[in-house]
């Protein structure tokens, strides 16, 4: 009687939060690794109330959304984390159907969120993977939000206290890297990555 072909396990995918205080590069290292880590990675796309860019293009970008289908779909509960921003009066959040159509397919699906987000994530995903980019120090962030010549010192200030209170929350990540260096830091958050990839 000939042998059956084993049937092949299902695809496993990943679930990767990464957070970072605004102007630690945390986008940047992000992007790079999505180009250069040789994982199944990708990248879940956030849904926001606040208007398109030029040139950004809804589903790749963000889903854009009105604030009444934003609403609606936030007390359906359909949104794995979501808050309004900066008190702009314009929300951003996580799809849940977004996430799991990726877990689904085997993709490592990457979550690039805030500490709070990061918290409501854990509440319903404990086994997620969490990594903390940063630059070292507060005064080094102040430095290169100070290079960027974008903030006045009131919105400074402003991301300055929402980076020191995000770095209380640092002993709830499983990692943390500082972006002293671009390929560096990459290549760390890559390590990581593959370091999980290994386990049983």
């Amino acid at each position: 009687m000939p042998s059956e072909t084993p049937t092949p396990a299902p695809a496993h995918g990943y679930l990767v939060v990464i957070s970072g205080p605004s102007g630690a590069g945390k986008s940047t290292v992000v992007h790079e690794v999505l180009a250069k880590c040789p994982l199944p990675l990708e990248l879940s796309v956030s849904a926001t109330t606040r208007k398109p860019r030029p040139g950004e293009v809804d589903g790749v970008h963000y889903h854009f959304l009105s604030h009444d289908e934003f609403r609606t779909r936030r007390e359906q509960g359909e949104f794995l984390e979501c808050k309004e921003v900066f008190g702009r009066g314009d929300w951003y959040g996580t799809l849940q159907n977004t996430v799991s159509t990726g877990l689904a397919a085997g993709k490592w699906v990457l979550l690039e969120i805030d500490v709070e987000g990061m918290l409501a994530v854990l509440q319903k995903f404990p086994q997620a993977e969490t990594i903390f980019i940063h630059s070292g120090s507060i005064e080094e962030l102040e430095r290169r939000l100070r290079q960027r010549n974008t903030e006045t010192e009131d919105s400074l200030a402003r991301r300055l206290e929402v980076a020191r209170r995000e770095l209380t929350f640092l002993s709830h990540y499983r990692h943390q890297v500082i972006n002293h260096d671009l390929d560096t830091a990459v290549a760390d958050v890559c390590r990581i990555l593959t370091s999980l990839a290994a386990r049983p």
